[in-house]
């Protein structure tokens, strides 16, 4: 039996993934003036600012405190241990192999699905998210090699992995929610729920320049970034609840394609022939999983 993919969830997965590539691009100046995590906590607050209204104004919905927790925990899971994870990875080894790293998302979410038993695992499936990944390895090409060895090495390496598995599983998990409640008012409260956890843990990593010293900060960047970051939210959500998370997170391939991409036209980085090697292994992939997908009964 055939199963209706949604154009527009479809559009709006895509675009999550470009956004994302986008707001990495952004980050790279302004991470520097703010540190990550602070970065991270304005980039939320931003986000949560512009959606928590219009979540009222389309009309706000009560939430039984039993899924309210819930929420609010992969919210912080989304965007707070998720993120603190990935940074933990890049203190270890190269920005290049924690991106790719975290590119096994995919197919950690095929695997976790099939074992909580959302959707079944299947071969097709299986190599076609492990495509994008492949994909994702010739975009970055030499940016993967790093210096770290030895227990450095094998700490970046679990926490890039633990980072794509918090993600994986927040994924997987936010469907039963998305289809009981409005999608802008579950993206409001995981992004709030998220700022209030990274306002705990902003006093321990301190913005480099200080924090007397926050004005100047690079602003206009952060905004962008911020705003993106609440319209990605609503689509990738909008997304999941439309689609399988195992279709819907094939599409964060995109985003070191486009980093890539931007990095080259606005930052003057290297474009190399990989670019574009992954861009087609990641189409390759995205058609295997998602024709297996349309035709799953």
């Amino acid at each position: 039996m055939s199963t209706a993919r949604p154009p527009l969830a479809v559009m709006t997965a895509a675009f999550t993934g470009v956004q994302v590539g986008a707001a990495i691009v952004a980050s790279r100046a302004a991470v520097d003036d703010l540190g990550p995590t602070v970065l991270a906590l304005f980039r939320y607050t931003i986000g949560a600012a512009m959606i928590l209204p219009l979540a009222v104004h389309l009309g706000w919905r009560r939430i039984p405190l039993r899924d309210l927790w819930v929420v609010a925990a992969l919210g912080i899971g989304q965007f707070g241990i998720l993120v603190a994870l990935l940074n933990l990875a890049v203190l270890h080894i190269s920005a290049g192999l924690g991106s790719l790293i975290f590119a096994t998302m995919p197919v950690q979410t095929v695997l976790i699905s099939a074992l909580l038993g959302r959707q079944a695992l299947t071969l097709r499936r299986l190599i076609g998210a492990a495509l994008t990944t492949l994909g994702v390895a010739a975009a970055l090409g030499d940016r993967l090699i790093g210096e770290a060895v030895g227990i450095d090495l094998w700490i970046g390496i679990g926490a890039a992995l633990a980072s794509a598995l918090t993600g994986a599983v927040c994924s997987v998990l936010y469907r039963p929610y998305l289809t009981r409640y409005p999608t802008v008012q579950v993206s409001g409260l995981a992004m709030g729920a998220s700022v209030l956890f990274l306002a705990l843990l902003a006093p321990l990593d301190a913005p480099p320049i200080g924090w007397d010293a926050l004005a100047d900060a690079p602003w206009g960047i952060v905004a962008f970034i911020g705003a993106s970051s609440g319209i990605g939210y609503i689509t990738w959500l909008y997304s999941l609840r439309e689609m399988a998370a195992t279709e819907v997170t094939l599409f964060l391939a995109l985003a070191p394609i486009t980093a890539s991409a931007l990095g080259a036209l606005l930052l003057g980085e290297t474009l190399g022939l990989g670019l574009f090697v992954g861009l087609g292994l990641v189409i390759v992939g995205m058609r295997l999983a998602l024709s297996q997908a349309s035709s799953s009964p």
